[in-house]
């Protein structure tokens, strides 16, 4: 069995993308590992040099801004990167650059892929999510929070990435059938020094929005201000490996009163429905669980 991870970058030391994290987390998972870096304008390039593994392979794309509405441009990154992979690979791991996997899951993973790799109604394996917020001790609570995602698809060149880049679907429009496995992403996008996620959260918005929008409702502050949250649990686990550095290093402090749940009353209706029925109502879901 053959794995290639993919993933796409850029300017990661800019706006503090754990991407060296991300990468690491599942090479040993990979038999090689495609990056797409985009025209930085930092040190990206020499940051993705630093990994020694000869696994990596780096592509240089350019960024096509004209296509920046929806996130569309994330979405076609993912893409040159997926195209890029060995033809005679099994499956095509994707994470992205704020995403981590702890290594209890390698195994879990590792037993999937080999489980479903010859039968052709799998197209992909399907992932939970733990989002971290404010620091690496909460995990967002809200219904704002996407709770599953493809992260492994078959090698299939009628697989291309979807909308923003947050899941996959098969041509012609045609969401996948994919297998849940009992293991875990952990999403650092929300988890930055507090100057670093305000300039971040404005450059992740260019990528939505047109710049009036973005005049108009993101504050012009230096400083992101995390306190304006609806609901955060305390995280009880560990932490993946790779990433004990890097919050060893944490320079700010994040204080949240977990006992405050902001929550709208449609979703505390929906918290109500799935805590005695299982089912959580209005969940997106680009995907076909099989």
């Amino acid at each position: 069995m053959k794995v290639s991870g993919f993933s796409f970058v850029r300017n990661a030391v800019k706006f503090d993308y754990p991407v060296v994290e991300a990468i690491t987390s599942i090479l040993p998972l990979c038999n090689e590992f495609v990056i797409a870096v985009g025209n930085s304008d930092d040190h990206t390039l020499e940051l993705l040099k630093s990994i020694h593994s000869d696994k990596i392979k780096i592509i240089h794309t350019e960024w096509d801004d004209t296509q920046r509405q929806g996130g569309r441009t994330f979405a076609l990154e993912t893409d040159k990167a997926l195209q890029a992979v060995a033809h005679d690979s099994d499956w095509c791991f994707y994470i992205q650059a704020d995403e981590v996997v702890h290594e209890k899951y390698h195994e879990v993973i590792q037993n999937a892929m080999i489980e479903f790799k010859d039968k052709n109604e799998v197209d992909g394996l399907l992932f939970n999510y733990l989002h971290f917020y404010g620091s690496y001790d909460y995990t967002g609570e809200a219904y704002r929070w996407y709770r599953r995602e493809i992260r492994l698809v078959k090698n299939n060149r009628n697989i291309y990435s979807y909308r923003d880049a947050q899941g996959f679907r098969k041509k012609v429009n045609e969401k996948l059938n994919v297998k849940l496995i009992d293991a875990f992403i952990y999403h650092y996008g929300w988890v930055r020094e507090p100057k670093a996620m305000r300039g971040k959260q404005r450059n992740f918005n260019h990528y939505y929005f047109d710049d009036k929008w973005i005049d108009q409702n993101v504050p012009k502050t230096e400083i992101f201000d995390y306190s304006g949250i609806d609901a955060l649990k305390k995280f009880e686990g560990t932490h993946p490996m790779v990433m004990h550095k890097r919050i060893d290093s944490m320079n700010w402090k994040f204080d949240h009163d977990i006992s405050k749940k902001n929550f709208k009353v449609k979703d505390r209706f929906k918290r109500w429905v799935e805590k005695w029925f299982g089912w959580r109502i209005g969940e997106y879901r680009n995907y076909k669980i099989i």
